[in-house]
């Protein structure tokens, strides 16, 4: 696999995670640097681990691995996107003060594994390829750290223009993205 190829595949991984950031910088009341920065790191360092996961796991437990790892994600970020959609509304009748400055670690994990768990699935097909999978691995973390950091600054413009909507907007867009994870593993839309 050339470095082309691998840079495709980078970014074909990065744009769940896109998606996502750009619902998390929505959420918030001006994501500072440091929370655009926080927020792509963890993506990026999740979205890197998860092909090595997979390609650890290698063929023995692969249809083990992709019979059920579509139902994970969907039900992760149809969860995630529901508690955004219901914070939203709850937050509708709330002042600016009110608003988060940041979120929690553990929801930006729980979102970073949902968007990445294609990418363990991605790993184990690249076991039997002839790839090194530290530089692969490492190409997706950064791709997806940078694309991240993107959806986070767009999510923060975006905020201001759709105000209180905004989380509400980025749980509908996490239940797209499950949903689109579903249909797409049980070859739905052919």
């Amino acid at each position: 696999m050339d470095y082309f190829a691998v840079l495709i595949l980078a970014f074909g991984m990065s744009m769940d995670a896109f998606a996502a950031a750009i619902g998390k910088g929505a959420a918030l009341l001006r994501p500072s640097a440091k929370e655009v920065i926080r927020t792509a790191l963890i993506f990026g360092c999740i979205e890197a681990l998860t092909p090595i996961i997979g390609w650890g796991i290698g063929l023995a437990a692969s249809r083990f691995i992709m019979s059920w790892d579509h139902w994970v994600a969907f039900g992760l970020l149809l969860l995630l996107g529901l508690r955004m959609i219901h914070e939203g509304v709850r937050k509708e009748n709330c002042d600016e003060s009110e608003v988060p400055r940041r979120h929690s670690f553990w929801v930006l994990v729980t979102t970073a594994i949902a968007t990445s768990l294609d990418a363990m699935a991605v790993g184990v097909g690249l076991a039997f390829l002839n790839v090194n999978i530290i530089a692969t691995a490492l190409t997706i973390g950064a791709t997806t750290t940078v694309m991240a950091a993107s959806g986070m600054l767009l999510g923060r413009y975006l905020g201001r223009a759709i105000g209180k909507w905004a989380e509400i907007l980025g749980g509908v867009v996490l239940i797209g993205i499950g949903s689109s994870i579903l249909i797409e593993h049980l070859g739905l839309l052919r």
